[in-house]
């Protein structure tokens, strides 16, 4: 019950922070490109709306979305029902939609078992606590495309910020040791700051496995960078040459490594 309550605390969290800022926005805010192709300022309000009403029970919308260049899979054709339906809505019109969804939502979940099984994003079965972490994580990583594209950061170091660590940090190990294939006995170690500030290391066992290890100080190679841009990397939003990385060890298998850092469909 009680990561249910934290998770969902941070869930409404970032949703207010991206409300209060879509108080700020003038016409040209709402039409501003994000780092989600094809996804303008408005167009991330809309898909959040579509999820939260999707969870609250409602049917999706029912249309046929066009062969856009962004769409690649089935998946991005789903999502993309709901944003594109809201294309003449004017934003501040989508923003009012979310902020009445987010009241229904918190209405809704304490009525919720934290332990009820449901299906994940990810594609396995978990808790709606589980669920509830993701919500956080998303809601969070669309709240920072709408901050960017606006000019306007903040919110970096938040609890949904954590859950965006706890959900995509995971990854870290497969990065390493199957994306970017690390020999046996290679450590990569990554040094985030922020705040929040994450110090890691992935060292590839004889099984050809990544696994967490100790931060060694002779790590074959060490990536150092600031919390935003480790997000941005993470969530599939920008190519490596579009930051900054302080990189030293094996240059090759650092380039892996950032190359292959996207984990978000």
């Amino acid at each position: 019950m009680g990561q249910m309550r934290a998770y969902t605390a941070a869930f409404e969290q970032t949703v207010r922070s991206v409300l209060d800022l879509a108080g700020t926005f003038d016409a040209a805010d709402w039409r501003r490109p994000t780092e989600c192709p094809g996804w303008t300022v408005k167009d991330q309000f809309s898909h959040l709306v579509g999820i939260e009403l999707e969870l609250l029970g409602e049917p999706g919308p029912e249309l046929d979305v066009p062969e856009f260049e962004h769409i690649r899979n089935e998946f991005g054709r789903s999502l993309e029902k709901a944003v594109h339906v809201r294309r003449p809505v004017p934003g501040p019109a989508v923003a009012a939609e979310l902020a009445g969804a987010l009241e229904r939502r918190l209405a809704q979940l304490p009525g919720i078992d934290p332990e009820q099984t449901v299906w994940l994003p990810e594609g396995r079965e978990g808790t709606y606590a589980e669920l509830m972490r993701v919500r956080a994580m998303d809601c969070w990583t669309h709240e920072q495309d709408v901050r960017r594209a606006v000019g306007r950061p903040g919110n970096l170091d938040s609890p949904a910020a954590q859950c965006f660590w706890e959900v995509l940090s995971r990854a870290l190990p497969l990065i390493v040791a199957r994306r970017a294939k690390a020999e046996p006995g290679r450590t990569v170690a990554f040094d985030i700051t922020g705040p929040p500030d994450f110090h890691v290391a992935v060292q590839v066992g004889e099984d050809g496995r990544g696994r967490w290890a100790d931060d060694p100080a002779d790590a074959d190679v060490r990536l150092a960078m600031d919390w935003e841009t480790y997000a941005r990397l993470a969530a599939g939003r920008c190519t490596p040459d579009a930051v900054t990385v302080h990189s030293t060890g094996d240059p090759d298998l650092a380039d892996r490594v950032l190359t292959n850092m996207g984990v978000t469909p």
